[in-house]
């Protein structure tokens, strides 16, 4: 690798890779992915393709969900390199003060390594048990909770290990996973800006939580494949990263599923001999050892199957290092700089603007705790006021939208009356999809997630719907009806 902070660059056939095979593979992402928003694809340490679906940028960071989850087992990879702790230490010697009165068997037997590999003996996830009411102790409820499996024996993918092993590096080291690993891993691999969500307590998720960008996940991959080397330097040790990307517990017997082929140390062992970290709704660290290669990947979408097939069938036999005759690298750079999340179609204006500009709607109370909105149409772009009950009177969020263009703004993805809701960096755009219906599209471009809003206009009232492109739950949430 190279000595700069700056990743090198080249054109694919420089690197043995054809440009053929990535122009084939972006347009079935086209065709059966309407959902990603970046990717780039590292060759011998050098980056041969990458893009952003506009919007989506370079600079900025991206939501990783449990893509988290591999981070964290690296943290746990450099505090044993370190000697603060071994992958045999008993779980519940670093809580004696959350253990149980009455100690299992299996909980006994439970292990660091069973944390890392998803098999701690739990029946299902742990997650939804551990956070909820202000003054929980998650440590304490994790090591409550039943064991039913002796540890090491039964794979259940359980993002409160994850937290968990997070809560250990910050028992060892006084510090969070985040600020654990800048000096040791961010900082080396030119990694800046990274954030990392915490729970109450000021213990980072674990299992998920962290944001960085589209680069900065390749550099991590690339880390992985050097065996741990960056620039001359072992930053992390060679046997680790073995230890972690091999399989270390069988999790299914299906040979067409990447989700099936074992799980290692919060990575997933893949098809043809890869590993990968991954996240909700497609984040993707790729890593490819006998291709000497690396594909990072950030994507809004609900089967996270179909790009890894997409991956496996058209841009795999493009790494063989023999490069037919195929596009030229300057046909390549047009299409990946073509590519866009697609503007709402329809008209800039309607007769119903004029009407219904600056009125404001109010909703009887509802699970959005939306209390009233109020669209005032302008020349250039329409101001979307919203209104959240609030003790004492009414907080109010402002939407800008273009007509037929992105206009930025921030906006709360969930009511602001949850506790988790922060301000997201967005764009905007609407259009009349309809004389009587205003069409928004709004894409948080630091996070998966796209929302398109409908108001339609009748009388004195206003048809409300909401709809996120994903979630962890229905996506389909209930019109609601305001009145002028």
């Amino acid at each position: 690798m190279t000595t700069s902070q700056v990743l090198p660059r080249s054109t694919p056939e420089a690197q043995g890779v054809s440009s053929s095979a990535i122009a084939a593979f972006v347009e079935q992402i086209k065709q059966s992915v309407d959902s990603l928003h970046s990717f780039m694809l590292l060759r011998h340490g050098t980056v041969v393709a990458e893009t952003w679906w506009r919007p989506y940028r370079p600079e900025s960071p991206h939501m990783l969900f449990s893509l988290s989850k591999s981070f964290t087992s690296t943290a746990v990879g450099l505090a044993a390199a370190e000697g603060r702790l071994s992958v045999d230490d008993p779980v519940l010697s670093f809580f004696p003060d959350a253990a149980p009165k009455k100690i299992s068997a299996n909980l006994a037997a439970m292990r660091v390594r069973h944390l890392l590999s998803m098999s701690t003996g739990h029946d299902q996830d742990t997650t939804g048990r551990l956070f909820g009411r202000r003054g929980h102790n998650p440590e304490k409820a994790f090591l409550a909770l039943k064991v039913e499996h002796a540890p090491g024996t039964h794979f259940v993918y359980n993002s409160g290990a994850s937290y968990m092993l997070s809560s250990i590096v910050q028992k060892l080291t006084g510090q969070t996973v985040l600020a654990y690993l800048t000096p040791r891993l961010f900082e080396p691999l030119g990694i800046q800006g990274a954030t990392w969500e915490s729970y109450v307590n000021g213990v980072n998720f674990g299992g998920w939580g962290l944001n960085v960008k589209t680069e900065d996940i390749a550099r991590f991959g690339q880390l992985y494949l050097q065996k741990g080397v960056w620039n001359g330097q072992q930053i992390l040790p060679a046997a680790w990263v073995e230890e972690a990307t091999m399989k270390q517990v069988s999790n299914g017997d299906n040979p067409e599923s990447d989700w099936n082929q074992g799980y290692g140390y919060q990575f997933w062992r893949c098809r043809h001999n890869i590993y990968r970290g991954d996240g909700a709704f497609g984040q993707y660290c790729i890593v490819m050892p006998e291709q000497d290669a690396v594909l990072a990947i950030t994507s809004g979408l609900g089967d996270m199957q179909v790009p890894l097939n997409i991956v496996w069938d058209k841009l795999l036999p493009g790494l063989s290092g023999e490069t037919a005759a195929g596009p030229a690298a300057e046909d390549l750079g047009r299409l990946l700089n073509s590519l866009a999340l697609p503007l709402p179609q329809g008209a800039v204006t309607s007769p119903e603007a004029g009407r219904v500009s600056g009125k404001v709607y109010r909703f009887e109370p509802n699970p959005d705790k939306l209390k009233s909105l109020s669209l005032a149409f302008g020349e250039q772009s329409c101001q979307v006021t919203y209104g959240f009950p609030r003790r004492g009177g009414t907080a109010t969020m402002v939407l800008n939208c273009g007509y037929g263009n992105w206009v930025e703004g921030m906006m709360m993805l969930t009511s602001p009356t949850q506790p988790s809701a922060v301000p997201q960096r967005v764009v905007a755009s609407g259009v009349w999809s309809a004389e009587d219906t205003f069409l928004i599209t709004v894409c948080a471009y630091e996070t998966p997630f796209v929302i398109t809003i409908r108001c339609r206009f009748e009388g004195d009232q206003l048809f409300y719907d909401f709809k996120p492109n994903v979630g962890f739950g229905p996506t389909e949430r209930p019109q609601l009806v305001g009145q002028a």
